[in-house]
């Protein structure tokens, strides 16, 4: 695997802590339930964009790159790690906010909104939904150009092949880690978005020979379009590495819990948020974690995943757009 040999910046001291939720466990009757707390990353508040930008912005910087810009939603936990990444480094930011749902943009709102402005982003411009974000990268590119300065795009997610290194490195934390606690993991769970962190532990795991099940929870779109995202991106982070192509139906994005679409409240989101808070307090996220944890608690009481099997739910963040869902998640 050639991992190694790929630049990388480091943001996180050590591995992330995987944990036991007996409480939780207790709560649904099994199955046996654990955490993998990506949450607790480096950079502001942490969460998995922060893995994918160990890698991403150690090419930037070995580019000569000045300035990071990159896409996201209003809410974007990538946009806030890659704001914070850039002040870390000493570089400028530029962020490109798609309005996904609409009039959902607030440029003076809360959570990861305010978040932007405090960690110093240098410009901030809202587009519609169905822009082409690749070209608003490259506009934005150009300008910094035409000023004397050098940009780095950071894709939606910091999710292509390189970004995705992050998870094949949170894979092999995970198969470590599982050793030496003596604990075997039927399934893995993750949220599945912007596919990297799904394609990246997918092609992690089979690498590792982990002989674990990887389910993914689709926060966005319908599950055959998202599974074909996945495979495709798991097919170049497997050439990247020089590894064995997972092959299509490892790839698992259910669609069940998407609701009225990304972004977008759930009462099975509302519960799980709340579940893991009161019993457990862990504090999932109202998009990704939030979604993909009633997913979790959606399979195991219709007895999809079976009360006997031991499960580790990674735990991407995204902690700071609770402030942004206070109404929906307060208890009435």
């Amino acid at each position: 695997m050639r991992l190694a040999r790929l630049p990388r910046r480091r943001y996180t001291p050590g591995p992330t802590p995987i944990e036991f939720l007996p409480r939780l466990t207790a709560a649904l009757g099994g199955p046996e339930i654990w955490i993998k707390r990506d949450d607790l990353t480096g950079l502001a508040g942490g969460g998995n964009k922060t893995r994918k930008l160990e890698f991403l912005v150690a090419e930037a910087l070995a580019q000569g790159a000045d300035t990071l810009i990159t896409v996201g939603a209003p809410q974007s936990n990538h946009c806030r790690l890659t704001a914070a990444a850039a002040a870390k480094e000493g570089l400028a930011c530029r962020l490109i906010i798609e309005q996904r749902v609409a009039g959902t943009y607030d440029p003076r709102g809360t959570g990861n909104a305010f978040l932007f402005d405090l960690l110093g982003v240098e410009t901030t411009r809202m587009v519609e939904l169905g822009t082409d974000l690749g070209a608003e990268m490259q506009r934005e590119a150009e300008a910094l150009t035409a000023e004397g300065r050098r940009g780095y795009a950071i894709p939606g997610g910091g999710s292509n092949a390189l970004g995705s290194m992050g998870y094949v490195v949170c894979a092999r934390e995970i198969v470590a880690q599982s050793l030496d606690l003596g604990v075997g993991f039927d399934r893995v769970v993750c949220a599945s978005g912007s596919a990297g962190t799904h394609a990246g532990l997918l092609v992690g795991l089979e690498a590792a020979n982990a002989g674990t099940t990887l389910t993914g929870i689709n926060v966005r779109r319908p599950q055959a379009e998202q599974e074909l995202n996945v495979h495709t991106l798991a097919l170049a982070v497997a050439d990247k590495l020089g590894v064995g192509a997972p092959a299509r139906e490892t790839v698992t994005a259910l669609d069940r819990w998407v609701g009225g679409g990304y972004s977008i409240a759930t009462e099975e989101m509302v519960e799980a948020v709340r579940m893991l808070a009161t019993l457990e307090a862990v504090l999932l996220d109202p998009v990704y974690t939030g979604k993909a944890m009633a997913g979790l608690i959606g399979l195991a009481r219709s007895g999809q995943i079976a009360a006997d099997e031991r499960v580790l739910f990674v735990h991407t963040g995204g902690a700071p757009a609770l402030y942004a869902y206070q109404d929906v998640l307060r208890r009435r």
